[in-house]
């Protein structure tokens, strides 16, 4: 004890002590803290020792249930107390309540809504969590009553159209929203943002849907990068998605038809706008040494439904906003993508703003020009996300632009009815693409030859298929050795056995070739000529490398 160590001869001075004491322990029974263990530097009695360790052990079982009780005793039962309260009141506003004056539900609900205010108020010291439920049910029955002034009853107080509609439930969103960041409360404020969104989708208004959503993506955004709440963007991306999209589906209730709005066409811009704003929630948060797996799934949800609502937006706008639109939406998405690398060197970030600016262009590109020139501007496309895997250093990048080359392959072969020589094209890409990644492959970080390897195949595939369908069946497989003797050539300049590989698949391909088409279809003179060539290659070919390999082992033996 305290007092056992002050001097007994001084009265005064261990009445101060106990009242101490009696302090300590008011405070520990109030925040429920284990009471401190005896000092280290104190005799201790093993038989006592092991009293005391048996009592504990039940001491802290009882203590563990009464913690348990209390819990669900003041938090759960209050919560679910306060839930279905607030339920209840709601569900008695949407009553039509034909016999009482129109006014007369929203203003009961208003005044439960003060009283639970009220008690929050009064609360905020002795149960705060309790408090915190008032706050939230007090808020939102505030605003559900004053929207009953408008919808659900017989007759309506207000008109919804009407200057007071959008002034009183602006101005109850705004106080609630205010009140969340006062508290700093990121609950209260998703409940504030959630009644801002539906009042925005309940006007309808255009340019009040536009703006309002921005504004309220806009303080969302602020919360989050004041108050470090990452996770609240998975509330706002799909809530401001959401109030768009309902608003250009016509808010198909109350008798309206689904259709997709088109006008303003300002419209199609504000989703970039959204999507920017988002990005910049992340974009400004303190701590950008690394990318959370909260900043992961915000990225791929600004992007994923920025994207897909910005796409229904464009397909609803007039033909001609369609191109120039996504070009835009390009700048933007390859803007963002600029920033997250100068500001953090981000990998993942950058990566998906990057290639969903490039999934614009090429949906502008498709667009502007038509088919089948197109294809010759999406090979080109290829090179340039090459170089801008390059200048963000990304190997996400590269495998990403890899799948999107494939996929501009396939099409072009799905759709092409004629053979223009477009596809010689693809074949070149890939033959750039793998030497600038052979070239450049310390600066990527590349340490699997997977994505150098892929591009080498399409090369192998694209230009016999490119031959084939170019000239004359005569002279496919004549055409195909030629291919090969210039992977030869290409091996002597890149010093690469990749090339050497490569022209004798395609020396096997044109054997086989030979074998299953040429004796039976091509004329005798042509499959005559056919044969010939293609053994002399194969022989050439043959000679030189074992001339090669003599020439090493007389070296190996000269080194000896």
């Amino acid at each position: 004890m305290i007092e056992e160590r002050a001097h007994l001869s001084d009265p005064a001075l261990a009445d101060a002590l106990r009242s101490i004491e009696r302090r300590l322990a008011r405070v520990e029974q109030q925040l429920r803290l284990e009471p401190l263990g005896a000092p280290d530097d104190a005799p201790r009695d093993p038989s006592l020792h092991a009293e005391t360790t048996h009592a504990d052990v039940g001491a802290s079982a009882h203590t563990t249930d009464h913690d348990l009780e209390f819990m669900v005793g003041q938090n759960w039962l209050a919560s679910v107390g306060i839930l279905v309260l607030t339920f209840g009141v709601g569900f008695a506003l949407l009553l039509p309540l034909a016999g009482l004056p129109p006014y007369l539900p929203s203003l009961i609900g208003g005044g439960v809504a003060g009283v639970l205010l009220f008690l929050s108020f009064r609360l905020r010291t002795l149960f705060e969590l309790v408090a915190g439920y008032f706050r939230g049910a007090g808020m939102a029955l505030l605003y559900f009553s004053v929207l009953r002034l408008f919808f659900f009853g017989d007759q309506h107080v207000l008109a919804i159209d009407s200057m007071a509609g959008p002034v009183l439930l602006s101005a109850v969103v705004l106080a609630n929203i205010a009140a969340a960041l006062t508290l700093r409360s990121a609950w209260l404020l998703t409940i504030a943002l959630f009644t801002g969104f539906f009042t925005v989708v309940v006007i309808g208004a255009p340019w009040f849907v536009f703006v309002g959503t921005a504004l309220l993506l806009g303080v969302g955004a602020w919360a989050v990068v004041t108050f470090e709440w990452p996770w609240l963007q998975l509330f706002l991306i799909p809530a401001g998605t959401l109030a768009h999209l309902l608003w250009m589906m016509n808010r198909p209730w109350q008798g309206r038809s689904m259709e997709l709005l088109a006008k303003p066409a300002a419209g199609v811009y504000f989703v970039l706008v959204y999507v920017a704003i988002n990005a910049m929630a992340t974009y400004l948060r303190h701590d950008h040494s690394d990318e959370e797996p909260s900043t992961i799934v915000a990225v791929l949800l600004n992007c994923g439904a920025g994207f897909a609502l910005f796409m229904l937006a464009t397909l609803a706008a007039a033909p001609a906003v369609f191109g120039p639109a996504h070009l835009v939406a390009t700048a933007v998405f390859l803007g963002l993508a600029v920033a997250f690398y100068l500001r953090e060197a981000s990998r993942i970030s950058t990566f998906f703003y990057a290639m969903t600016g490039y999934l614009a262009l090429s949906v502008a590109l498709s667009k502007l020009i038509p088919v089948p020139t197109l294809f010759i501007w999406l090979s080109a496309q290829s090179l340039l996300v090459v170089a801008t895997a390059l200048l963000f250093r990304s190997r996400l990048i590269v495998v990403g632009n890899f799948f999107i080359y494939a996929g501009i392959v396939c099409a072009y072969v799905t759709v092409a009815e004629n053979e223009s020589g477009i596809s010689i094209g693809f074949g070149i890409v890939a033959l750039l693409t793998a030497r600038i990644l052979r070239w450049q492959q310390d600066r990527l970080e590349l340490k699997s030859e997977m994505t150098r390897n892929a591009y080498l195949a399409s090369a192998f595939l694209v230009f016999p298929y490119s031959l084939y369908h170019l000239v004359s069946r005569s002279f496919v497989s004549v055409a195909w050795v030629g291919i090969a003797v210039a992977y030869y050539l290409m091996n002597l300049v890149v010093r690469s056995p990749k090339y050497r590989w490569m022209g004798h698949l395609t020396l096997l391909l044109t054997a086989l070739y030979m074998i299953v088409v040429g004796i039976f279809q091509l004329a005798p003179a042509y499959r005559i000529a056919s044969f010939l060539v293609l053994g002399s290659v194969l022989l050439v070919v043959s000679l030189v490398f074992t001339m090669v390999r003599a020439r090493r082992r007389e070296a190996r033996e000269d080194q000896r």
